[in-house]
């Protein structure tokens, strides 16, 4: 593993946060540390053209009983991009436990926000030993969920998109519009290429075309909580209750937060997450 940061950083005393990058058979996955590292292990998943900044502004809540663990899939954030590897969502999982491995994460709670749920998912079906709780922000469950988009809304046009187009396709990931989505993240699509970009988007509605995420919840046993944002702008908030039929699973509503809330609210995201968190973490040892 190589640091990409000139070195681990104090986090207010937390434990420390660490940048680094792992090389695996397909390419370099950069992965983010914060927390104490003998703490049970957080693992979160973003979504499609984001990255490990999503979740910048929920992680401080986090670390101070968990070792959170965020890591940019490939094709996205700072990790490799090539052309000639899979970007299935199957294949993002394996990845996904690959880097656990690397850190030596025998189990974790898995957190995914949008289609990083969907990729939760598929690491707690290929790796149900490591996964030992799973947690979706926002993840729609089945294709049937979707809200069409209006013009403009379902991705750029061209590539590099222009500031325009990033914008109208970011600005349903929120509850209102005119919230100024982050420039970082806007950047985070720039740097995509668009056949990553296009093989994301592909691999996640293969996924979802194959089996509803309940579906596939159901036969695994795992504890899940669903935690939606009542005003999603890309995904029935309603079709939050049809994660009912996985015995046990916990549905949280926010009023008044879209598609992110991690970046809306992330006080009120924490709450149900850490409740959660703190009924099924394994600390490590």
């Amino acid at each position: 593993m190589t640091d990409s940061d000139n070195g681990p950083r104090v986090d207010d005393g937390a434990g420390t946060t660490a940048s680094s990058s792992l090389p695996l058979d397909d390419g370099d996955i950069h992965v983010r540390q914060d927390g104490p590292r003998d703490a049970p292990a957080l693992l979160l998943i973003h979504g499609t053209a984001s990255s490990t900044r999503s979740w910048d502004p929920l992680v401080p809540l986090l670390t101070a009983a968990h070792r959170v663990i965020r890591i940019d899939l490939l094709g996205h954030g700072r990790s490799a991009k090539p052309a000639d590897r899979g970007y299935a969502v199957p294949d993002q999982a394996r990845r996904a436990g690959a880097a656990l491995d690397r850190l030596g994460v025998g189990h974790a709670v898995v957190v995914g926000h949008s289609s990083g749920g969907v990729v939760a998912t598929a690491l707690a079906e290929e790796r149900p030993g490591l996964v030992t709780a799973l947690a979706l922000v926002n993840t729609g469950p089945h294709l049937d969920a979707f809200i069409a988009p209006q013009t403009g809304g379902d991705g750029p046009s061209q590539w590099p998109p222009t500031d325009e187009q990033l914008r109208a396709f970011a600005s349903t990931g929120f509850s209102r519009a005119g919230y100024r989505f982050p420039d970082e993240l806007l950047d985070d699509v720039r740097a995509m290429t668009l056949h990553t970009f296009t093989a994301t988007m592909r691999g996640t509605l293969a996924y979802l075309t194959e089996r509803a995420l309940p579906d596939r919840l159901a036969v695994l046993g795992k504890p899940l909580l669903v935690v939606f944002g009542e005003d999603d702008r890309r995904w029935r908030a309603s079709s939050a209750a049809d994660y009912r039929v996985v015995p046990g699973a916990r549905v949280e509503l926010l009023p008044g937060l879209g598609h992110s809330p991690l970046l809306e609210d992330p006080v009120r995201t924490a709450v149900p997450l850490l409740d959660f968190a703190a009924l099924h973490t394994v600390r490590a040892g």
